[in-house]
């Protein structure tokens, strides 16, 4: 077992895709205050390959469930022994949910242990936050004093940031000429996770649905001013034939590749540091792209793009959530958002 002052930093967030982006603002600012890399208990397929690439990062702990009963959730033993074993050290508790604190509880965290996220944090003297500031001002503060902290700017660290190793690059060369995707690639990410579970009918209603025949009009935008680009379509395996749908809107172009098979985490990171831009809904992936500089067009629809939007280093432009909870990714015009990505700069004029 480690000596009871020596852990290392420890980060809880169960989040989506993007938050867990959006967490790597904390991760950097905690390993800058602290001076050790910072551990993550999370979950998702998408926690590790996000994370671990980051120098940062000292190791990422995987829970499967938080909801399934304790006796027969290994995941839950195996994160509560890996808990103990850490000793005592600083910890950010991100999620304030009833199953993650027993979780912690087990492994004997108790509350002066630990920042937990709090409803001053949210709204503060009604000042509406983004969630990367949100978590770099509770790094900024300190679970126990009886651990040294160095003197950082948080600022510095207030974009997200991720990591693409050279192995990823090279896969992704590789996957490119095998699929014949020369020259600038202009990214479509047309859902999220929770767009299209429940059939044709609940995917048209849902707030962040934008028509295939809008789609296709903005691919032949691109085509307009880009003849040359192959564009994109990004999903999961799940969202295959959505994507055929767009697909077949834009009359089965070859130009237009579907990628909901063809994209684990890494290579799409990788593909995203590369690519011309994308045109995305407010979902996890805009957030990576940003992260990663890519310019991007994001769609809002009954999320607050003032909570929720993306912040990078690279041209961002959003449109839609003005209505609040009310507002629907298909009112957006598709002339707006051809606009917006004929708007956008290229990389090399960032």
């Amino acid at each position: 077992m480690n000596d009871m002052t020596s852990a290392p930093p420890l980060v809880v967030r169960c989040g989506a895709f993007g938050d867990v982006v959006m967490l790597t603002t904390m991760v950097r600012l905690l390993h800058a205050r602290y001076g050790q890399r910072v551990d993550v208990l999370g979950s998702g397929g998408w926690t590790e390959p996000l994370l671990e690439p980051l120098p940062e990062i000292g190791h990422v702990r995987i829970v499967t469930s938080r909801n399934t009963p304790y006796l027969i959730c290994p995941s839950q033993w195996a994160a509560v022994r890996w808990l103990r074993a850490r000793g005592r050290g600083p910890v950010y508790v991100c999620d304030t949910d009833a199953a993650t604190l027993q979780l912690l509880t087990r492994a004997g965290l108790h509350p002066d242990d630990r920042v937990q996220r709090t409803r001053d944090d949210d709204e503060s003297g009604g000042i509406t936050r983004l969630w990367p500031d949100r978590w770099l001002r509770i790094g900024m503060r300190d679970p126990d004093h009886t651990y040294p902290t160095r003197e950082v700017d948080p600022l510095a660290y207030r974009y997200p940031r991720l990591q693409i190793t050279e192995e990823d690059r090279r896969d992704l060369a590789q996957w490119r000429a095998g699929q014949g995707l020369e020259g600038p690639c202009v990214l479509f990410q047309p859902g999220n996770k929770r767009t299209h579970k429940r059939g044709n009918v609940a995917t048209a209603s849902h707030p962040k649905y934008w028509p295939p025949q809008a789609w296709a009009a903005l691919a032949a935008s691109v085509w307009r001013d880009l003849p040359e680009a192959r564009i994109v379509l990004c999903g999961s395996p799940a969202e295959h034939a959505v994507l055929e749908e767009i697909a077949t809107a834009a009359g089965r172009d070859p130009r237009m590749h579907n990628a909901a098979r063809e994209l684990p985490i890494p290579r799409l990171l990788a593909l995203l540091e590369q690519a011309h831009s994308l045109v995305s809904v407010d979902t996890g992936p805009a957030h990576a792209a940003a992260a990663l500089g890519c310019p991007l067009v994001v769609m809002f629809g009954a999320a607050s793009p003032a909570k929720w939007r993306p912040i990078g280093p690279g041209a961002i432009t959003v449109l839609g959530g003005e209505q609040g909870e009310a507002s629907r990714v298909r009112d957006i015009p598709t002339a707006d958002v051809i606009a917006a990505w004929e708007a956008l700069p290229t990389r090399a004029a960032l």
